[in-house]
């Protein structure tokens, strides 16, 4: 999947104290839009859809020319449709959202790419299709012909024209001068065609170019650990990633929990349990960090 940019890229994660402030917040300013979306962010984050998606609704109706408001009530809507039993419904109001949200803003070539990956992934029951795809690429190359060539890579993907998809993603790293995303996303081409090697190469690459959103070395980072491969180098790029400072695409506590079972692979279980506490001390309740401290504590 193509890493978007937040509406508020550098925006950390909220922990649960921030919840609780936001709240708080909300409570004396019940009119306080943003405070509202910022704490249906922090639901996602936390993967609380029922309550992320209540949260971004109001804001949306509170400032509905809000670009950034709908395409956030989009991508909730998107986490729901992919665990709902009937998803049909949720997809639709999926995709109209994030078609809202590039009508508001067409100068934002992200929320083109949410609608163009809609398209490719989306059946045509669902209003999919790679012909519509294609129509939106256009349209997001006026302002990022990177991100063109990334949605013509996923359409060729989809139809199984590998070496087609490959050459798509290399011209998007040729447009993008070389960005760290667009590494990455070579790098989860060669991850998903089992090209381990050559995965690894791309984020050595990826590692050593411009890098104006750091998530791409937690998503890096979490690729080597799900493919068994290289757990020092992807140890390092999360110590590099919560050193600059975590964005909201990948929360610190996330970034902790994943150094933890990285530290766990290598068998440093004191190293691995100090990371689940700090993963714990963000989020108490995040799962993942709960049960790994129980594998590494007596």
């Amino acid at each position: 999947m193509n890493i978007l940019l937040s509406y508020y890229a550098t925006r950390d994660a909220m922990n649960l104290c921030e919840i609780n402030a936001l709240n708080a917040q909300i409570s004396s300013s019940p009119q306080d839009a943003l405070a509202i979306h910022q704490l249906c962010r922090a639901y996602f984050q936390y993967e609380d859809w029922d309550r992320a998606e209540g949260r971004c609704k109001k804001a949306v109706e509170m400032q509905p020319n809000n670009s950034g408001f709908h395409r956030w009530l989009g991508r909730v809507y998107g986490e729901k449709a992919e665990r709902a039993t009937l998803p049909l419904g949720l997809a639709i109001k999926t995709r109209d959202e994030f078609r809202r949200a590039a009508e508001l803003d067409p100068t934002d070539p992200y929320a083109g790419v949410d609608v163009a990956e809609f398209y490719v992934e989306a059946p045509g029951i669902m209003g999919g299709g790679t012909d519509k795809a294609r129509e939106q690429a256009k349209i997001i190359g006026k302002v990022n012909p990177g991100q063109e060539h990334w949605v013509y890579a996923r359409i060729a993907e989809k139809n199984k024209d590998f070496p087609a998809a490959e050459h798509e993603y290399r011209q998007m790293i040729e447009a993008s001068k070389g960005d760290a995303e667009a590494w990455l996303n070579l790098g989860f081409f060669y991850r998903n065609r089992k090209r381990y090697d050559e995965m690894e190469q791309a984020f050595v690459k990826m590692n050593q170019a411009p890098m104006p959103h750091k998530e791409v070395l937690f998503e890096a980072a979490n690729s080597l650990y799900r493919t068994d491969r290289s757990f020092t180098f992807a140890i390092e790029l999360l110590k590099r990633y919560l050193s600059d400072g975590p964005v909201e695409e990948a929360p610190a506590f996330k970034a902790h929990c994943l150094l933890g079972q990285l530290l766990e692979k290598q068998g440093d279980k004191t190293a691995a349990a100090a990371e689940y506490r700090a993963g714990m001390a963000l989020a108490r309740n995040y799962e993942p960090c709960r049960q790994g401290l129980k594998r590494v504590t007596p």
